[in-house]
């Protein structure tokens, strides 16, 4: 096995592999006005971390060591382990905001961990194996933004709910394209065989019956996670926040019912800037009661 100073070979640019995609293309706000402007800087540096490190996981011309090679090297700088120059300039920045604002690095590891994974492995059999994923690929940023904003770790339940949706509901409104592109598959295995479908379905132009079935189970799971991911505004002290996360969890409700209805083979299924507006108002005004409220 390669050590970390066998990683620090990778010099220059091309370090990261830039996709293009920003936080326009994020289906919930990342760092928008409703947090605190003291903290918004510290957002936009974790999220060009994981940005940086999601394209790498994510770019098909990379084979799946190179990728581990260029993510562990990540993990490293964002350390502060020694042999690492400016290509790894956005694990710098932040691993400098959280020594600042005291929030453990953990938070950044945790999605390298989670994108290793993507390296590694394609398949998920079971909704446990998924939740797993989850943990590593989503939760933590519910968590950072906890932390940065100094609330009570047992808050990280209803953040954990929230996030976790947020990503499968992602899977699912990629799923064409993960399959396509990257060989990369959330939808369940398992349940495709008691539903009897197969994976090529996920090529077809239009969602089999079977796949259809499956879709809407893993909606269910989503819907049962809600029930916690709802009670994340009034589990917050921190108005802001509160704000801000129940927009998002009006965001997902709106999705989840959105793939409910449409096809995701057939076509891009979406929120609307109507989706992004309602969610905003609603989501504010409640958000700004519910807070501190606390969680029977």
């Amino acid at each position: 096995m390669s050590t970390t100073e066998d990683m620090a070979v990778t010099t220059g640019p091309a370090a990261e592999t830039p996709s293009g995609k920003g936080a326009k293309d994020e289906n919930f706000p990342v760092g928008s006005f409703l947090l605190p402007k003291r903290l918004r800087p510290h957002v936009a540096k974790y999220y060009a971390f994981a940005r940086a490190i999601d394209d790498i996981a994510d770019n098909g011309e990379l084979t799946p060591e190179e990728k581990i090679k260029r993510l562990t090297a990540f993990d490293a700088a964002l350390k502060g382990e020694p042999g690492y120059g400016e290509e790894y300039e956005k694990a710098h920045h932040l691993r400098e905001s959280m020594r600042e604002t005291e929030v453990t690095t953990k938070h950044g590891s945790d999605l390298v961990a989670a994108f290793i994974l993507d390296a590694e492995k394609n398949r998920y059999a079971n909704w446990n194996e998924l939740l797993g994923y989850c943990e590593l690929s989503a939760n933590p940023v519910g968590r950072y933004l906890l932390d940065l904003h100094g609330e009570d770790k047992s808050g990280y339940r209803y953040s954990d709910a929230l996030c976790t949706v947020l990503q499968i509901v992602n899977h699912l409104q990629d799923c064409a394209d993960d399959k396509r592109e990257l060989d990369r598959v959330y939808i369940l295995t398992d349940w495709l065989a008691e539903e009897n479908a197969e994976l090529q379905d996920i090529d077809g132009p239009a969602l089999s019956e079977g796949l259809r079935c499956v879709i809407d189970r893993m909606l269910d799971g989503c819907e049962d996670l809600m029930t916690d991911a709802r009670k994340l505004p009034a589990a917050l002290k921190s108005k802001s926040l509160a704000m801000e996360s129940a927009v998002i969890v009006r965001l997902a409700e709106r999705l989840i019912r959105l793939l409910r209805k449409g096809d995701p083979l057939a076509s891009r299924v979406a929120l609307s800037k109507v989706d992004f507006a309602s969610a905003g108002i609603r989501g504010a005004v409640s958000g700004f009661f519910e807070a501190g409220r606390g969680v029977d």
